[in-house]
C-alpha cells in the first residue's frame, strides 16, 4: 500500500527532526544545551547520560526515514515516530507540572515537538493497519 502525501511528510518531519536533534546532542552536546541556556560543564557521566539516547533517538530517525523506502519497515516506522513524537511531549509537559515552566526555547521545543505528534497522529491515528502475523500461533496451517 503506497504513503499518502501527509503519511510521507508525517515520516519527513519525524525522521529527519528525530535525526537532527539526536546527531546534535551526539556530537555537540555542549552548543545544542547552550541554545536552551543550559551550560553542562565537562562530567563525562553526565555527557555520556546525554549522548546514550542521542545516539538511540537518531537511530530511530534513522528507522523512521526506512519507512519512505521499505514498505516492509512502514508499520515500524509509523510506531516510532508515533512513540517518540508522544512521549517527548509528554514527558516535558509532566517536567513543567512537578517542576515548573523551563526556559523559553525549551518550551518552544515543546510546542514544535505537540505539532509533530499532531501531524503523526493526523496522518497515523486512523486506519491504521495492524502488523500481523503469517502464522498466528493457534491458527492451523493449511
Amino acid at each position: 500500500m503506497a504513503l499518502t502525501v501527509l503519511e510521507k511528510t508525517a515520516l519527513w518531519a519525524s525522521g529527519l527532526t528525530a535525526v537532527g536533534i539526536g546527531a546534535c546532542i551526539l556530537t555537540a552536546p555542549h552548543a545544542f544545551f547552550a541554545s536552551y541556556a543550559i551550560i553542562l560543564g565537562d562530567d563525562p557521566s553526565l555527557l555520556s547520560e546525554l549522548r546514550a539516547p542521542a545516539a538511540g533517538l537518531a537511530a530511530f530517525g534513522v528507522l523512521i526515514l526506512a519507512g519512505l523506502w521499505r514498505a516492509a519497515l512502514t508499520p515500524l516506522s509509523k510506531a516510532a515516530a508515533m512513540t517518540i513524537f508522544l512521549a517527548f511531549p509528554a514527558g516535558r509537559i509532566i517536567g513543567v507540572i512537578v517542576d515548573g515552566l523551563p526556559s523559553a526555547p525549551i518550551i518552544g521545543a515543546l510546542l514544535f515537538e505537540l505539532a509533530i505528534a499532531a501531524l503523526c497522529v493526523l496522518a497515523f491515528g486512523r486506519g491504521a493497519t495492524p502488523i500481523r502475523a503469517k502464522h498466528p500461533i493457534g491458527r492451523p496451517k493449511h
